[in-house]
């Protein structure tokens, strides 16, 4: 039974949001402060959190971080908010997801279940023959076993779509990947998402990459008007 932590501070919210899970056999654990989501993250294990950005005593932007430090778990938010700028910051900060209030339950429900799916099937458009990547200089190495990533012998903590983002473009290191290409290859519907997810979502995952980088080097290279690819040297 899937576990997922839900951080809402309004009642009547959280509420109809653990009923509809609890309906899909899902365990709730529900925390109305970010404090206390993670006193719940340092206690158990979770598979998918459902933050609100609007929470008493941190932003769920904020919580998110501070989740990152200890988890790559799925993380969906719950925003009043519909403006561009704050699904963009949702996602840069490892979002996999947004819903805008007021929303239906079902659809929360609906979209847990696609993300999960996903993190479930994350290798499977990942080209077979290129996966299992063992480079002797030891850069990036790729354990498709275990789905992690390893940079200069540190574990990168990924969300499951940076993960199959950084994968897709380790699988051929100089090729250019187009947006609409990595789209195919890290979202199960990519035509859930858009280019620019794709960009917010490389914009994490360099940063990621740059703290484990001797020099701070960048190895994802844009190619303007075309899309991205992974240096050679990287690999």
């Amino acid at each position: 039974m899937p576990h997922v932590l839900l951080v809402e501070d309004e009642t009547s919210i959280a509420d109809t949001l653990v009923y509809a899970l609890k309906t899909e056999h899902f365990e709730v654990t529900h925390c109305t402060t970010a404090g206390d989501a993670l006193h719940v993250l340092a206690e158990r294990s979770v598979d998918f959190a459902i933050l609100d950005v609007g929470l008493p005593d941190m932003s769920g932007f904020d919580l998110c971080m501070e989740i990152r430090k200890l988890s790559a778990v799925p993380v969906l938010f719950l925003t009043a908010r519909d403006s561009e700028i704050d699904r963009i910051l949702g996602l840069e900060l490892g979002g996999d997801d947004y819903v805008t209030k007021p929303f239906s339950p079902r659809e929360v429900v609906a979209r847990v279940r696609a993300i999960l799916r996903r993190a479930a099937t994350s290798i499977s458009k990942i080209p077979e023959e290129n996966t299992c990547l063992t480079p002797s200089s030891g850069k990036l190495v790729h354990d498709p076993e275990s789905m992690t990533i390893l940079c200069h012998g540190g574990l990168l903590n990924l969300t499951a779509h940076e993960y199959k983002l950084l994968a897709a473009l380790m699988s051929q290191p100089g090729r250019i990947f187009t947006r609409e290409q990595l789209l195919e290859k890290a979202w199960d519907d990519p035509g859930s998402a858009m280019d620019r997810t794709v960009d917010a979502h490389v914009k994490s995952l360099r940063a990621k990459l740059r703290e484990l980088t001797p020099g701070g080097d960048d190895p994802i290279e844009t190619r303007r008007g075309l899309g991205y690819t992974l240096s050679p040297d990287a690999i």
